[in-house]
């Protein structure tokens, strides 16, 4: 999924960023308010974590806009403010969820990953494809009985292959939702990682490459 993490203090920002992307999950940041309406508009992020206490454009009017904007993202206030009348005034505001600080990493992946499941048509929670299975809350895979060795961002394709059910996926949509910003859409990123995943997962193959359109997971 792509997150946009908003938070002012850099280094939490970075820890918070490092953790998401190691539970697979495609992290873009901003420092303040202005920074992260203008990264909404261009990007569709899944879900945006939101500092409530930012500095310029405060963040209850960067939900109040992003509200107000129709923007489809799911929002989840972080604040360190943790009464049950600053948890209404947020949700109030338009946010999805609300989490007071400090807040323990694994409870924040558990509440971006249930929001991420509410911005999307309902998928199960072990997902299948012939003799493969992948636990999106686990971040394992398994086929016919065995453990695969995957990568965040391996995990995270075959996440995302697996969720559109069969359907082709161009390698621009993939570098679009696995993959931040920092990407860099002119180099061989995905096809390097399809290239892995399809070793990895073994014979016989499950991971169909479309000519001129792109990838597509499919088995029997």
């Amino acid at each position: 999924m792509r997150v946009l993490l908003v938070e002012d203090h850099q280094e939490l920002a970075e820890t918070v960023a490092d953790v998401l992307r190691t539970e697979g999950m495609a992290v873009d940041v901003a420092l303040d308010g202005r920074a992260a309406l203008d990264r909404a508009a261009v990007t569709g992020y899944d879900v945006i974590v939101l500092d409530r206490d930012l500095p310029g454009v405060h963040g209850d009017e960067v939900c109040r806009a992003l509200a107000a904007g129709g923007s489809p993202s799911r929002v989840l206030m972080l604040t360190a403010a943790g009464s049950v009348e600053d948890r209404v005034d947020g949700l109030e505001l338009g946010a999805d969820d609300y989490l007071p600080k400090p807040f323990a990493f694994t409870e924040l992946t558990a509440r971006i990953r249930a929001l991420s499941r509410r911005s999307g048509p309902a998928l199960p929670a072990v997902l299948a494809c012939a003799d493969l299975r992948l636990d999106p809350a686990r971040r394992t895979a398994i086929r016919a009985g065995r453990r695969l060795p995957l990568s965040p961002k391996e995990l995270a394709v075959l996440e995302y292959l697996m969720a559109v059910a069969g359907r082709i996926v161009s390698a621009e949509e993939l570098l679009e939702r696995v993959w931040d910003e920092a990407a860099d859409p002119f180099t061989a990123t995905v096809k390097v990682t399809i290239g892995r995943l399809r070793a990895k997962l073994g014979d016989p193959p499950l991971i169909e490459t479309v000519r001129e359109a792109g990838y597509r997971i499919g088995g029997s």
